[in-house]
């Protein structure tokens, strides 16, 4: 794998090496100002119930753009990009099992399918580190933790199922500050959904995400939650659409909008 340091911060340059397979890898940290999202496509005979869904559950799912059938430019946040190649790696669900990961689905695209584009976290993060919040899964390399939760969506047609959320830890003494700033980010999930206890959502063993890497809790710090992206994912395994095209965890679509322009001033 080669890249050009330069481009791990331009979005169109971390597209390139997405698209040419140069870099596989979760993109937390990558193109600092711009928003990245996840991703779910479907065929279209599923695509009014998703946009409701989404519409229904705007914290899990807080939507972007939503791409017209058979299109694969997503002409409002990034329209030199190319669904079917600009994502590191993808997930492909058949009948809500996980069948396999991909580069690219360029073999399976189809004209039916409907592309929806909705906020990731990893948007405001940048924001909390701005802001003198330190985040050790950054810090250390890896991956965010995710988990799904025993907080239910809100049912809309075929789709129902589970809340996934991401943790971080955050220092005791920056929890307000963290509510804060995250709150300006509607777009990209908003204000934690829980702080504290684990197992009150649903978690019994912290130490072991569903999605993403373990993360280690230091002393002095607390687990919170934000509402995730990868929740579609957790639908599908339950609501058993026919095909379900994703982003696999951490591995997000980076856009052209800047975070500014999602923030609440």
């Amino acid at each position: 794998m080669s890249n050009d340091i330069k481009a791990l911060d331009n979005p169109s340059g971390i597209r390139e090496l997405f698209r040419t397979s140069q870099l596989i890898c979760p993109t937390s940290g990558m193109a600092p100002g711009y928003v990245q999202t996840n991703l779910a496509i479907l065929p279209m005979s599923y695509a009014f119930d998703f946009l409701l869904f989404c519409q229904r559950n705007p914290k899990p799912c807080p939507l972007i753009e939503v791409i017209e059938p058979g299109e694969y430019k997503p002409i409002k946040s990034a329209p030199n990009a190319d669904i079917r190649f600009d994502v590191p790696q993808y997930r492909i669900y058949k009948n809500g099992i996980l069948s396999k990961e991909v580069e690219n689905i360029s073999d399976i695209w189809r004209d039916d399918l409907v592309t929806f584009l909705f906020g990731c976290s990893f948007s405001f993060e940048e924001a909390l580190i701005e802001s003198g919040i330190n985040l050790s899964h950054f810090e250390n390399n890896k991956n965010v933790s995710m988990f799904i939760t025993n907080i239910e969506t809100t049912p809309a047609g075929i789709f129902s199922g589970p809340t996934v959320v991401s943790m971080r830890s955050i220092p005791r003494d920056k929890l307000v500050k963290t509510i804060q700033v995250t709150s300006r980010f509607p777009n990209v999930h908003g204000a934690p959904i829980h702080i504290g206890d684990p197992e009150l959502i649903g978690i019994n063993d912290i130490s072991n995400p569903d999605f993403g890497d373990v993360n280690i809790i230091k002393e002095g710090e607390v687990p919170v939650f934000w509402a995730c992206g990868v929740t579609p994912q957790a639908v599908a395994m339950k609501s058993k659409p026919s095909l379900m095209i994703t982003h696999s965890p951490g591995h997000m679509f980076v856009t052209d909008i800047k975070n500014h322009e999602v923030a609440v001033i």
